[in-house]
This record gives C-alpha cells, sequence and structure tokens, in this order.
C-alpha cells in the first residue's frame, strides 16, 4: 500500500496494526514518533504541495517534543538523542533561547546535515536613534537611501562566480549520461562542485544583506521601504542576469524581518510615480523617464539629483516620516502616499 493512496485516511491504528503485520514488520524497527509525525505532515501538505521525489528532494525528519532530547555528554558538549537511542552530536552555531518544541533532521543538496530547531524567542528592542530613513531600490545600486552611509552597491556575487559555474556545468553536460545508465563519477563529482557554487553565492548573498539591514535597523527608528516587486525586470533580456544576482526580493525580506524583531517602524510605499515626481515641490514629470535616463530634471523648480536619490527622498515623505536632520523634505501629498502601509 503506498502513501499516495492511502495517505488521506490512514491514522496512528493503523500504523499499529502495519507495525505489528509480519508483512511490514519492518515498521517496527524505526521510531514510531517520526513515522506519526511523517503521516501528519502529509495531512497537513494535502492539496498545498506537491508528493516528495525520491529523485528530487532531499530526506528529512521531523521530531516533537516526546521524540528528542538534550543530553549532556561525559566531555560535557550536548548532544541531541532522538527516539530510538539515536545520537547526533550537533555542531552548535548558537544557544538556544528556550526550550525546543520541535526539531527537524534534514540533508541539503550538498549531502550536509542538519538539525533545525523550533524555539521561543524574545524579541530585544533597540534603543531609540530619532532618524528616518527612505529606501530605494534599483539594479546598479541595490538599495539607495536617503543617507549616503547606507547605500548598498550591486556586490555582483553571481557575476564573480559565473567562470566557474560556467566550467562546472559544462563539465556535468560532457559526463551527463544515457537514460537508464547509472551516473558516472565524474559527473557526480561535477554536480557536487556546480552545488557548492550555487550555494557559495547564495550564501554571499544573504550574507550581504543581513549586514546592510543590521546597521540600517541599527540607525534608524523609522523605516521607509518601496513596496518593489522584482519580477518584470526578469522578462527583460538586459536586466534579467542582473537582477537575478541583485535578489533584492531576499534583501528585502531581510531588511523588513530585522526590523520587526527590533520593534522598528516599517511601512510599505508603492512605487507608482516615485520616478516621476520631485521630491522637493512635488511636481510630475510631462514624460515617462526612461531606465538608462539616470539623472532627474525637474521642469517646475529645476531640481537636479540622481534618480534613485530622489526617489528614496518621495519614499520617506510618502510615509509620513519628517527627517531628523536640516533636509526636512515633505513634498505636497499624493493621493498614491495614502496606500502606503505599515508592516
Amino acid at each position: 500500500m503506498t502513501a499516495r493512496k492511502y495517505g488521506y485516511w490512514i491514522s496512528d491504528k493503523d500504523l499499529t496494526f502495519w507495525r505489528n503485520d509480519p508483512d511490514t514488520a519492518w515498521l517496527g524497527k524505526g521510531s514510531v514518533v517520526a513515522q506519526q509525525q511523517t503521516i501528519r505532515a502529509f495531512w497537513a501538505s494535502k492539496g498545498k504541495k506537491r508528493y516528495k521525489s525520491i529523485k528530487r528532494d532531499q530526506p528529512s525528519l521531523q521530531y516533537t517534543a516526546r521524540g528528542f532530547s538534550l543530553k549532556q555528554g561525559t566531555d560535557g558538549r550536548v548532544f541531541l538523542r532522538l527516539a530510538g537511542n539515536i545520537r547526533v552530536n550537533v555542531v552548535w552555531s548558537r544557544e538556544l533561547p528556550s526550550a525546543p518544541s520541535s526539531v527537524r533532521v534534514y540533508r541539503d543538496t550538498l549531502g550536509h546535515w542538519w538539525v533545525s530547531f523550533v524555539a521561543e524567542r524574545n524579541d530585544e528592542h533597540l534603543p531609540t536613534t530619532g532618524r528616518a530613513i527612505g529606501i530605494d531600490w534599483g539594479i546598479a545600486d541595490i538599495a539607495t537611501t536617503t543617507a549616503d552611509t547606507h547605500d548598498l552597491p550591486h556586490p555582483k556575487h553571481g557575476r564573480t562566480a559565473q567562470a566557474k559555474l560556467t566550467k562546472y556545468q559544462r563539465m556535468m553536460a560532457r559526463r551527463k549520461p544515457k537514460p537508464g545508465q547509472k551516473a558516472s563519477r565524474g559527473y557526480r563529482e561535477a554536480k557536487r562542485k556546480t552545488a557548492q557554487a550555487h550555494a557559495k553565492v547564495r550564501n554571499q548573498r544573504a550574507d550581504t544583506a543581513r549586514k546592510w539591514a543590521t546597521a540600517v535597523v541599527r540607525d534608524h527608528d523609522q523605516i521607509a521601504v518601496e513596496d518593489f516587486h522584482p519580477t518584470f525586470m526578469f522578462k527583460n533580456r538586459s536586466l534579467a542576469r542582473a537582477a537575478a544576482d541583485a535578489a533584492v526580493g531576499a534583501t528585502k525580506r531581510a531588511l523588513i524581518e530585522t526590523a520587526t524583531r527590533a520593534g522598528r517602524k516599517v511601512v510599505l510605499v508603492p512605487p507608482a510615480h516615485t520616478t516621476t515626481d520631485c521630491s522637493d515641490c512635488g511636481a510630475r514629470a510631462k514624460q515617462r523617464l526612461e531606465l538608462s535616463q539616470r539623472i532627474y530634471e525637474c521642469w517646475s523648480c529645476g531640481l537636479i539629483m540622481p534618480r534613485d536619490k530622489n526617489s528614496a527622498r518621495l519614499i520617506l515623505a510618502a510615509a509620513g516620516f519628517v527627517r531628523a536632520d536640516a533636509d526636512h523634505v515633505r513634498p505636497a501629498a499624493r493621493t498614491h502616499t495614502a496606500r502606503a502601509r505599515a508592516v
């Protein structure tokens, strides 16, 4: 019997019967907690997720509170003991803030095993600074802000690693096994190196985003963020690769999560008219600005400044924040400012 056919109605009683049945006695050798959690996870994903594939998906097991415990060994190190008297020596990245309620053990694409705990954590609010900042997203600079010291230039991590990725992907293409043929050792090694290169770029992007978000949140109480969705850039052949390498969406999420935990106020401002309006007088450009036009010139007051800086000042004003410095930028209210929403 397969979980695909019977997974919607099996219960713990059925599992107990199968564990005691001679035909499926092999189930009794495993942990009943992990088996029960697998069935419940299958029920929870009904209609939401696809079925897991042995070829595509990595193995993982989730344990509830009665299926694991944290013990201290004779050497003084704390290890994880899973149901079935399985000992896992964990390399701790940080101390747990509280007693965990569940744990998931899983393997990534590189073959590394990880342990993820679910525990409650109290957010620590940072001291007030009395400063506000507006943030505009882009490609040449991932984030352009009203404070020059917090601009985030494009690090181009993917472009730096492109040579290695191309080399390993060509190795995979040359050594790709034929249908029904077992993959060679060289193909598996090229595949592993490709995965390592992708993982390194992913970690570099996440590290850059977290460090920048931490600096912004530490120095500002009020954060106005452009509610930007870069999906349209992926349709542009000239911008798709640079937009994907910029990882604007991941940087935006890192900023919002960090600010929320620190107790900062974050307002998402719609991007409508942020490139056509003047941040000094509020006048709107008579024609649409092309992407190649990087300097904004106001036809009404004569303001000349970088286009992204002008947008950042507009975003700050649209959120209703007043900067705590000499540049009290507050253009006339427009219809799109009322749609700004707080996080």
